[in-house]
């Protein structure tokens, strides 16, 4: 491909097309982003709710656990939000209801 001649402090013909291109891409990428990391947080939701239920269930443990399992996570990683209590009973009740896996990692894909 031949190079443009540019004009003395002016921009190529073809710059204007070319940055809405790369500012589309940009979009493009960031969405995949976050998808990407909101399917990682279903799939992590889902497995703390699904390790609460067997661990309920295998060592009798009530919510006093759960009270202090909230505290704990929320001690060590209080950039994030998402480790209260209620959270943790919704994400028992999440793994509770779908209990297959393979359904999760499909419902995080979409």
């Amino acid at each position: 491909m031949a190079k443009k001649p540019m004009k003395n402090n002016s921009i190529p013909a073809d710059y204007t097309a070319w940055l809405a291109d790369i500012k589309t891409r940009v979009v493009a990428a960031r969405q995949r982003a976050v998808l990407a990391a909101n399917a990682e947080l279903v799939q992590l939701y889902w497995q703390i709710g699904r390790d609460i239920l067997q661990r309920q269930s295998a060592q009798g443990w009530g919510s006093k656990v759960i009270e202090r399992l909230a505290r704990d996570l929320r001690e060590a990683f209080p950039e994030m939000k998402g480790f209260s209590r209620a959270n943790l009973l919704y994400m028992r009740a999440f793994a509770e209801i779908w209990p297959d896996e393979a359904i999760v990692q499909q419902l995080a894909g979409q």
